[in-house]
């Protein structure tokens, strides 16, 4: 619950939040009289603004409170960076905006987003109380999981859910779409996220896929894209903590890229903190493959380039693991932020190489 007074009166309502942030302590009334400065200046101190105006008002109060969070990010490198990432999700998490049951938004011009709301908290929801920039992102996957994101390798649309990993880096898909397989009879793809990648192992042939993910989440969209694509009797998906039991001649990881800690459940396909998944990964796959088997590990190089993981620690991860690796293939990456000079990291990101790794034992 969150709890506040408005018009001398104590309030409460069920605190929304689908990142799972906790309500805040502090919250004072605002309204369209309301200045960015102040509103701002209140975030970082720790006190919420419970929004009773516009709702394009408060959209344009959100906007100017992330400028001024971008005038006092502070110097480059890449800690700094996620350090400023960190305050501006804390500071802009503090304007608020009510909900009536069934996520009807009771502001001047708010939107329906009865739909969106829903596929994340459930058909009906009682009244509440929720950061408005997780709502704009809810609005946001929506749109995402309805339109989709088309994959060349599959020739279809993959739909993301909220809080699973879009696949918009096409180059990682495209190096299990390229790369000879050594078999056709079964795969696992560990961490399977939207099953993006266990989708291309069965368009390529293979006759039994099972892909796994510990996250409730990501198993329902990966289950969801695999009956869209007409795979269901092709692609297995389970809840599981990395490996699925048993032995395969083939095992696909996707892990996240970067050793660091995530600040929002989304983040967690990026940042995996003290490489936990790469490590769990590479220490299991040696007993998870069957004699002659491969594992594929796909791993961008952009960790080593921002200081956070040498190639010497990867390769020796290899050998302790009891793995030797049997080849590798590289693509350069085509996103615009490799190409973004004003990127606080661009140095890293242009750098940056995506591999596929042959592990074998």
């Amino acid at each position: 619950m969150i709890r506040w007074t408005e018009s001398g009166r104590e309030r409460s309502a069920v605190w929304r939040s689908a990142l799972g942030v906790p309500p805040p302590q502090r919250v004072v009334i605002a309204d369209d009289r309301t200045k960015a400065a102040t509103a701002y200046r209140l975030a970082c101190e720790g006190t919420a603004l419970l929004w009773r105006g516009d709702f394009h008002n408060a959209r344009q109060l959100l906007s100017a409170m992330g400028r001024r969070c971008e005038a006092a990010a502070p110097g480059a490198g890449f800690h700094r960076h996620r350090q400023a990432q960190s305050q501006r999700a804390r500071t802009l998490g503090m304007l608020l905006i009510p909900y009536d049951a069934d996520h009807v938004v009771p502001l001047r011009r708010a939107p329906d987003v009865k739909e969106a709301c829903a596929e994340v908290y459930g058909p009906t929801a009682a009244p509440g109380v929720g950061p408005l920039r997780e709502l704009l992102g809810l609005i946001g996957a929506h749109e995402w999981r309805k339109k989709g994101v088309y994959v060349p390798a599959l020739g279809a649309r993959v739909h993301p859910h909220h809080g699973v990993f879009s696949p918009v880096r096409g180059e990682y898909v495209d190096l299990v779409a390229e790369e000879p397989l050594p078999g056709d009879r079964l795969a696992f793809d560990v961490g399977t996220g939207t099953g993006v990648l266990a989708a291309v192992l069965a368009r390529r042939g293979i006759r039994h896929v099972v892909a796994t993910d510990l996250d409730r989440r990501a198993v329902e969209c990966a289950e969801d894209n695999v009956t869209r694509l007409g795979l269901e009797g092709r692609v297995e998906v389970v809840r599981a903590d990395l490996f699925p039991p048993g032995r395969a001649p083939l095992v696909v990881c996707n892990p996240p890229w970067l050793p660091a800690i995530p600040i929002s459940p989304l983040d967690q396909a990026v940042y995996d903190p003290d490489g936990r998944m790469l490590e769990g990964f590479l220490s299991g796959l040696a007993e998870h493959l069957e004699p002659g088997g491969e594992g594929w590990l796909i791993l961008s190089d952009l960790a080593e380039h921002l200081g956070l993981r040498t190639r010497e620690q990867l390769l020796g991860a290899f050998t302790r693991a009891g793995l030797r690796v049997a080849g590798r293939r590289d693509v350069a990456p085509r996103h615009n932020r490799a190409k973004d000079a004003a990127d606080p990291l661009h140095a890293a990101r242009a750098a940056e190489v995506t591999s596929l790794w042959r592990l074998i034992r």
